[in-house]
């Protein structure tokens, strides 16, 4: 991924910073149709729109009908950004929602994420139910609204942001923009 292609080639500091789309939508989720309703949205197109980018950066993308709360999903990952080999929960998220299209709000779907990448399960579990890092996350949510970020994902270094399903070109202008200097080669 484009994110693992610039930490090896350049000597960055990758922190997700997460944002509140949507975080209206109930724990059951809520449909698409219902979601765009009114707003003159063809989902169909627009699956296809997002499918097609997917591909081009060599991203699996499945049919969803619904959206769910991500809320859970962002205080687990914050949390697991602080276990070893935590980074890893964020793709098992992404593939979760986006390619197997499950309730990423749901306690059991999100236990079964943390199995699937190997962090422990207790301690996942706890900070689910006790809601350890929903304070981390609040600060994410205004951090992500005092920077001006609309949608996701919003790449920012050194001042400057793109917004959406970037080019690793662009990112990577980006962060030479803010300084980011290349990996010696080993």
């Amino acid at each position: 991924m484009r994110i693992d292609k610039l930490r090896e080639s350049y000597d960055i500091d990758v922190q997700l910073v997460h944002f509140p789309l949507h975080p209206d939508t109930p724990t059951e989720g809520r449909s698409l149709e219902d979601l765009f309703a009114g707003r003159g949205v063809d989902v169909d197109a627009m699956y296809a729109r997002m499918k097609g980018l997917m591909e081009a950066e060599g991203l699996p993308y499945g049919k969803r009908t619904h959206t769910y709360n991500s809320r859970l999903a962002q205080e687990l990952g914050k949390w697991a950004d602080t276990q070893e080999g935590g980074y890893g929960i964020h793709d098992a998220l992404y593939r979760a929602y986006f390619v197997d299209a499950r309730n990423i709000g749901d306690i059991d779907v999100l236990m079964d994420v943390v199995r699937a990448v190997g962090l422990p399960e207790e301690a996942a579990r706890e900070v689910l139910e006790q809601r350890t890092f929903k304070d981390a996350v609040d600060q994410d949510w205004v951090r992500s609204h005092q920077s001006g970020v609309t949608g996701v994902p919003t790449f920012a270094a050194g001042g400057y942001g793109v917004v959406g399903a970037q080019p690793y070109e662009a990112i990577e202008e980006l962060v030479k923009n803010a300084g980011a200097q290349p990996r010696a080669e080993n």
